[in-house]
């Protein structure tokens, strides 16, 4: 069985340190057997929520992508101890997808990112989705050097976390799919069937 993990980056920034650990990231799940995309939020502009609907052909291919994905890794930078309001509103129109998915997490702070990840862990365990149990946060100004490399340190973790969303993404997605094509009620994934 073969993962299809989506890198979702909510960063506007043209030099963006998340989106740059983001890409890492999938390319160590993409060396650990999953295939791999990425979705920039800066560059696909997703209207507004509104559940009223909304139609739009970015919203269009942000639903394919979404539809693709066994497993996300999202990245934010750090905006006030929050989460970007363009993940935000990335999280908002598709939580019914998130059910029964493994979710890594990235961020771009000065301030160790740790309320921004738990926001973002926040909202997909509102969504039914699994939370890898760690995230990855760096500091622009302590984990790059002057040409934009991560430390080694850095370049560790990434590759921890693009393995472990592979191997426990794989695990989570199986069985979740098993569930709703199952007759067991005794699951959350019936409520999918």
């Amino acid at each position: 069985m073969s993962l299809n993990v989506l890198g979702v980056a909510s960063s506007m920034r043209n030099v963006s340190y998340s989106t740059k650990i983001l890409q890492d990231a999938l390319d160590s799940a993409k060396q650990h057997g999953a295939e791999t995309r990425l979705l920039s939020l800066k560059d696909t502009k997703l209207p507004l929520y509104s559940p009223e609907g909304i139609s739009s052909p970015e919203l269009d291919k942000v639903t394919d992508d979404v539809k693709w994905a066994d497993a996300y890794i999202l990245a934010s930078p750090d905006y006030h101890g929050s989460m970007s309001g363009t993940m935000k509103n990335f999280l908002d129109y598709f939580w019914t997808e998130f059910a029964g998915k493994t979710f890594g997490y990235v961020c771009a702070s000065h301030e160790k990112g740790l309320t921004v990840m738990d926001q973002m862990r926040t909202a997909v365990r509102q969504c039914y989705g699994w939370s890898m149990p760690y995230g990855v946060s760096v500091n622009s100004d302590l984990d790059f050097d002057s040409n934009g490399n991560p430390s080694e340190q850095v370049k560790s973790r990434i590759k921890t976390l693009g393995r472990d969303i592979a191997a426990y993404g794989k695990v989570i997605s199986k069985q979740f799919k098993d569930d709703v094509t199952g007759n067991d009620t005794d699951t959350f994934a019936a409520r999918y069937r």
